[in-house]
């Protein structure tokens, strides 16, 4: 019982020093490194309704299963003039599409081609600009990206429709009234 404690304990330790020194040569070599994080940048302020949306994941590699989250502070706003800033809390680019609901259609229900993203035909506005307004590459983590629509009465799908996202639970539903 000893011994396979301690072969388990010593096959450990070869795993952590080889890992380590895996890392260390990709660093060496050059090889792929993350995106960079982008801090300290802030939308301006906005006169009438502002949403703010929160754009999350649980890290690189985990967009399977529901683990992507896109939450805006508040599910009804009054139609006319809203300005949504989508904040990317995650560790990957994220975006935010703001796209009209038909009726008896429901979040979440939109068919995914293969490309792993949703249509976007109709949609009212994108905001995936990082550190920017409007339509972009998609917000890099620790960045904002900002968007401002004049929306009539009705229901609205809020989706980030990067690969595989959409499909990830990234949706939410925002009411006009």
């Amino acid at each position: 019982m000893k011994s396979l404690r301690l072969t388990i304990i010593l096959g450990a330790v070869a795993v952590l020093v080889l890992t380590g020194a895996s890392l260390a040569a990709v660093a060496l070599v050059g090889g792929p490194r993350p995106r960079p994080v982008v801090t300290g940048c802030s939308s301006p302020s906005f006169a009438g309704t502002v949403v703010d949306v929160t754009l999350a994941d649980m890290g690189r590699g985990m967009m399977t299963g529901g683990r992507m989250r896109l939450v805006p502070e508040v599910r009804s706003v009054p139609h006319g003039r809203v300005s949504f800033v989508a904040a990317n809390r995650g560790s990957v680019p994220h975006e935010l599409v703001v796209l009209p609901l038909g009726e008896g259609q429901r979040v979440g229900a939109r068919i995914v081609g293969a490309d792993g993203r949703i249509g976007e035909d109709g949609a009212a506005g994108e905001a995936s600009a990082s550190c920017g307004e409007g339509a972009g590459d998609g917000v890099l983590p620790g960045a904002e990206s900002w968007v401002t629509l004049t929306l009539a009465p009705g229901r609205y799908e809020l989706v980030c429709n990067l690969p595989g996202h959409y499909a990830a639970g990234m949706y939410a539903e925002l009411t006009v009234s």
